[in-house]
């Protein structure tokens, strides 16, 4: 059954980078050290912070994230400590390698999925976005929590660099036993997004609306009839769907080690945050900020979008848009 998420007001989302060091260099990365720090919460810190929004408790979901999380040495405490607060699922975003045996420190009822992320259904594509040795590296890692119980889901993000490889992932997941599969879109924002890239190279990186349209939702139907759920953003909507900006509707937090709390991500580059750790203490930040920008209202639809990449929109003779780009938390879901 395909379906539009619409954004939950009874669910929160807390998106937590514990740190941003990675043992990877990802073509595509999105994390901006200069915007979003260099340094590795402690422990101390990081429980301090998944009290802070731990009041709803079993209608929050944590994902811990990085860098490459499995690099903390602590991340296994910091999942009990998810626990112990009440969050109501618990995900590890990782690259696959699962440093400092972090499969053997928690429980499958600790952690409701390892999300591993895979950017190619072949090594060679794969290891020329993430690095060398990242595809076999990811692949074990899969069957590894498997073997032990838990329960995975993988994250492909398709560019021009991947895209043709999208299909092939079909009898791939199957044999992997994957549970839920997630596509991503692309953002030029983070490493895609640094001045040395021309408009053509940024634009380049990119698929086209018309193929994202013909290839996504085809390709997502026959994972669907593999039994595996799968979830995509809904990135172009027409001139007559209605925009929502999730910023307005839902409860989204991205943080980051230096403090920095978003709400919406293709804010990341810039000190656009509207709130940040001080002292442990969340507060809100002065303005102009990102809530700001959640209340403009344009025909092109996300705001932000047209700010970092526009490469995206098309227009009409007369100047006007030929549609429009959803807010980048709005996903379809197929089961």
């Amino acid at each position: 059954m395909k379906k539009t998420v619409s954004f939950s007001k009874d669910s929160i989302n807390v998106f937590f980078h514990i740190l941003t060091s990675c043992n990877l260099k990802c073509r595509h990365c999105y994390i901006n050290p200069e915007q979003h720090g260099r340094n590795t919460l402690g422990l101390s810190t990081i429980e301090a912070w998944l009290g802070a929004f731990a009041e709803n408790g079993a209608a929050t979901n944590i994902i811990f994230l990085g860098g490459e999380p499995t690099l903390h040495p602590d991340l296994s405490l910091a999942i009990k400590k998810a626990k112990e607060l009440g969050y109501g699922s618990i995900t590890v975003d990782t690259n696959g390698y699962l440093f400092n045996d972090i499969l053997s420190k928690v429980k499958p009822e600790e952690v409701d999925y390892f999300s591993f992320s895979l950017d190619g259904a072949t090594r060679q594509t794969n290891n020329m976005i993430r690095g060398e040795g990242s595809y076999d590296r990811c692949i074990a890692g899969i069957r590894e929590a498997i073997s032990r119980g838990f329960t995975t889901s993988l994250i492909y993000t398709v560019s021009r660099d991947n895209i043709h490889e999208l299909d092939m992932m079909v009898p791939l997941l199957k044999d992997l036993k994957i549970d839920r599969f997630f596509i991503q879109v692309i953002g030029i924002r983070g490493k895609p997004a640094k001045s040395g890239q021309t408009q053509i190279n940024r634009k380049g990186l990119q698929v086209s609306r018309s193929e994202w349209l013909s290839i996504i939702p085809d390709v997502a139907e026959k994972v669907a009839g593999l039994g595996i759920t799968v979830t995509y953003p809904k990135v172009f909507l027409s001139l007559e769907e209605p925009f929502e900006c999730a910023g307005l509707v839902a409860e989204n937090y991205f943080i980051f080690p230096n403090g920095r709390v978003y709400r919406c991500p293709l804010c990341e580059d810039f000190p656009l945050h509207s709130m940040i750790f001080k002292n442990n203490r969340l507060v809100k930040t002065e303005k102009i900020n990102e809530s700001d920008l959640f209340e403009l209202s344009i025909p092109e639809g996300c705001v932000m979008n047209k700010i970092i990449q526009p490469e995206n929109l098309s227009y009409k003779s007369n100047g006007t848009p030929e549609y429009k780009i959803a807010c980048c938390l709005l996903k379809e879901e197929i089961r």
